[in-house]
């Protein structure tokens, strides 16, 4: 085991670089962390990489490609610790005992059981000087969805609210279109492109009829886009259905088969309590499909179906300075809470404006 060590000034900086090479793949790399990796040989940068999609080369093996035999003899700095195992690319720990380098800097070790501290000791056992950083510099705050499903063995569940001032999600006859600006609902496009899942309800489907896609000038591996419909049936005719990428409809019966589709929607039966789909088996469902990050973006019943069953690790509100009264719809609907005491405690861990809107993420006071 190694013990983390406080980096100098110069290897802070070195890092920071990786880890900004490693948020190139914010959007592709799913469901692989996101990595990156720079090359020092003479105080020169003479590779660097970044993971770009999965199943293609890591982090490493692009910036080693890039500094050929200037790797020799040189230090690494990479955003995760080299993967040791072989997948569906070779092991990266391997590839720089093979190029030679002297040196290798991680950010932080990897959560994956299959490497969890193997592709340091396979460094250390060629002769490499293996530093481990007591600061990953944002690395883990990066691939926080692919830590929870490695240690936890649950994604990380993000849910997504556009409101009022007044805690309103739609007038009091449901029109909705549009509460927040355009620039709030690009950057909610941002939010889609990084998860690896978009859950939504049937009656968000049938009121709004979103395609749930996300759009961007910009590549982006699409995520799956899961909808709830409990007891009830989704209309083929869907806009959901007019966009390529797979779609998982989760019922609580079998009222409806996926042959009623086209080949990529699949139909699972996950039956709960009261005709509600199991969320709790949701989401290991979708730890099991390799979902790193869950984003939520349903009506007020899904939504405080989620959160009041401590299923949400961050609440993302993008808030307009615009009022709609008691006539309009609430962001939960949580039949469970009749007192004061009975209220569910969140603290605010980021506040941007965005346009002429605040973007509000909230995290549970207790994990749950």
């Amino acid at each position: 085991m190694i013990t983390p060590t406080q980096l100098t000034d110069r290897d802070s900086d070195l890092m920071s670089q990786a880890v900004a090479l490693a948020r190139k793949g914010l959007y592709t790399t799913k469901p692989n962390p996101r990595v990156g990796c720079v090359i020092i040989q003479d105080h020169t940068i003479v590779g660097q990489g970044w993971h770009e999609k999965a199943g293609e080369p890591h982090a490493e093996i692009h910036a080693l490609r890039n500094a050929g035999v200037r790797a020799r003899g040189a230090e690494v700095f990479v955003s995760l610790e080299p993967c040791a195992h072989q997948g569906r690319t070779g092991p990266c720990a391997q590839a720089l005992i093979d190029a030679g380098v002297q040196r290798v800097v991680s950010a932080m070790g990897d959560p994956n059981p299959k490497v969890a501290g193997r592709g340091h000791r396979m460094l250390e056992q060629a002769g490499i000087e293996v530093i481990l950083a007591d600061d990953e510099l944002g690395a883990r705050e990066l691939n926080s969805g692919f830590c929870r499903r490695m240690e936890a063995e649950r994604p990380l569940v993000r849910l997504k609210v556009a409101a009022t001032m007044d805690g309103r999600t739609a007038a009091w006859d449901g029109s909705s279109q549009w509460i927040t600006s355009e620039e709030a609902r690009n950057d909610a496009h941002r939010l889609r492109a990084r998860s690896c899942a978009v859950v939504s309800g049937i009656g968000t489907i049938r009121a709004d009829n979103p395609r749930l896609n996300a759009r961007l000038d910009e590549p982006v591996v699409q995520p799956l886009r899961v909808v709830l419909v409990g007891r009830s049936q989704v209309d083929p005719a869907a806009r959901l259905f007019s966009v390529a990428g797979p779609v998982l409809i989760v019922g609580s019966d079998e009222n409806q088969t996926a042959s009623e589709f086209d080949q990529r929607t699949e139909r699972v039966c996950l039956r709960g309590s009261g005709g509600q789909v199991d969320l709790n088996q949701l989401l290991d469902l979708l730890a099991a499909r390799h979902c790193n990050e869950v984003l939520v973006e349903a009506g007020a019943a899904v939504a405080g179906a989620f959160v009041s069953g401590g299923l949400v690790d961050e609440v993302w509100v993008y808030q307009s300075p615009d009022v709609l009264g008691s006539g309009g719809r609430g962001m939960f609907v949580m039949p469970g809470i009749g007192s004061i005491d009975d209220r569910l405690r969140f603290e605010l861990s980021d506040v941007c404006q965005i346009g002429r809107d605040l973007r509000l993420v909230y995290r549970p006071l207790s994990s749950h």
